[in-house]
């Protein structure tokens, strides 16, 4: 569709070469179209150029020079529309598609603009001040607007500007299993479970835990929640990852820093449509349940333990007194598990090698450190640090998710570009 909206910008433009006009016809057509729209519309003046204003900008130059080039391809397109020159209704219907699609980018990047002009014009009224108490005033206004405005609108760009998963506007399968280190590592289970469960009913989510396994020093041997809302997996995927925490166990007399692990996976949640399961492929075995729990605990056949033939996938469940109960829990999870699989297996087939590495790695990675002593947790990744208390015992950790996700969206966005 791309192709021939650029032919047809292209076939009403009169284009200038060596100062004599020739039709678009006539022209030998350039390989890189997109650009050689951008130099020759008859609207690209030093005036509209906004290479300057994002020197200091955290948006990449060559994103920059794409928008630049989506604003002008869209200012053109509208023209042909509002000009009435004898378009299809096809080639309308294509051009309206077009121009919805980035709308959305184009907002926030003329909203950037107008902000970076209002910075630039506050760094110039710096320069010529002379009073210490107006200088003063202008920094606080210079930091402001930084931080509410310019700041929140480069997020918003960038996340406008990747081309979306179905996945990520939907819910998901949160899976945290306790790693080396044995009780620590349980004790640390239950502390991550605490923080991802403050966060998601910060962000207004559904926080549904499906199965809980109790340890007897009190922590979690492992655990499996259901997150339901708006945009879920988006934000959550990149927590999927090996995480590490340094600090001195309770149980730890001398004072010896101990080092422990756990594994989190996102999992993202399929729709019926995304996925069928045929009981064909499904063993059930039904058996007594064992270990806490409620009264019928030891008493009635209520634990299910569901095997996916296909893929030797198994889940077993024995948190609810009914068996009705724990067999509907286990098929939600044996669903995310196998369209994980699934996912995972076209993602490294059809995606370029670093998205894929992303894809297979995801739990054997070491991707985040929780370091109690210095008060720092670290996103090893993107070389990100934050403040461990705020993360774990605040609202710490949606920004901190906030800036690894912007991180990870700059550089899928260049690599989308280059």
């Amino acid at each position: 569709m791309i192709r021939s909206l650029n032919k047809l910008i292209l076939n009403n433009l009169i284009i200038k070469k060596n100062n004599i006009t020739i039709p678009y016809n006539n022209y030998k057509f350039p390989i890189n179209i997109n650009n050689f729209i951008y130099r020759n519309f008859s609207n690209n003046n030093k005036n509209e150029n906004n290479d300057e204003l994002f020197n200091k900008s955290s948006i990449p130059p060559n994103i920059v020079f794409r928008l630049n080039l989506m604003g002008k391809k869209s200012k053109e397109l509208r023209n042909m529309i509002d000009s009435n020159m004898g378009l299809g209704q096809s080639e309308i219907k294509k051009i309206s598609k077009e121009l919805q699609e980035t709308a959305e980018p184009l907002g926030y990047f003329n909203d950037l603009i107008e902000k970076l002009k209002e910075l630039k014009e506050l760094q110039t009224m710096l320069i010529e001040e002379t009073d210490e108490d107006g200088k003063q005033m202008i920094k606080s206004d210079i930091n402001k607007l930084k931080q509410e405005e310019i700041e929140p609108l480069e997020k918003q760009l960038l996340f406008s500007l990747l081309p979306g998963s179905k996945d990520d506007a939907g819910d998901a399968i949160l899976e945290i299993r306790a790693g080396t280190g044995g009780s620590e590592a349980q004790l640390f289970t239950q502390d991550v479970y605490e923080m991802y469960r403050s966060y998601c009913l910060q962000k207004g989510w559904t926080f549904e835990p499906l199965e809980l396994s109790v340890t007897e020093v009190g922590g979690y041997r492992d655990v499996t929640v259901s997150v339901s809302g708006k945009g879920v997996f988006g934000f959550l995927k990149y927590e999927s990852g090996v995480h590490r925490v340094q600090r001195v166990p309770l149980t730890e007399t001398q004072g010896r820093i101990h080092t422990s692990t756990i594994t989190v996976a996102i999992l993202p949640e399929p729709k019926d449509v995304d996925i069928q399961i045929h009981e064909r492929d499904l063993k059930v075995d039904i058996y007594r349940s064992s270990g806490n729990g409620g009264q019928s605990v030891n008493t009635t056949d209520s634990a299910v333990r569901i095997t996916h033939l296909p893929t030797g996938i198994t889940v077993a469940m024995q948190d609810e007194r009914s068996q009705h109960q724990n067999r509907s829990k286990a098929m939600k999870i044996l669903k995310a598990r196998i369209y994980e699989k699934e996912r995972i297996r076209l993602q490294n087939e059809r995606v370029n090698e670093r998205n894929a590495q992303i894809g297979s790695a995801l739990r054997s990675e070491r991707i985040r450190t929780y370091n109690y002593p210095q008060d720092r947790i670290t996103d090893h990744r993107v070389s990100i640090n934050g403040n461990l208390n705020s993360c774990m015992n605040s609202d710490g950790l949606e920004s901190f998710i906030d800036e690894i996700l912007v991180e990870f969206h700059t550089k899928e966005l260049e690599e989308l570009l280059s």
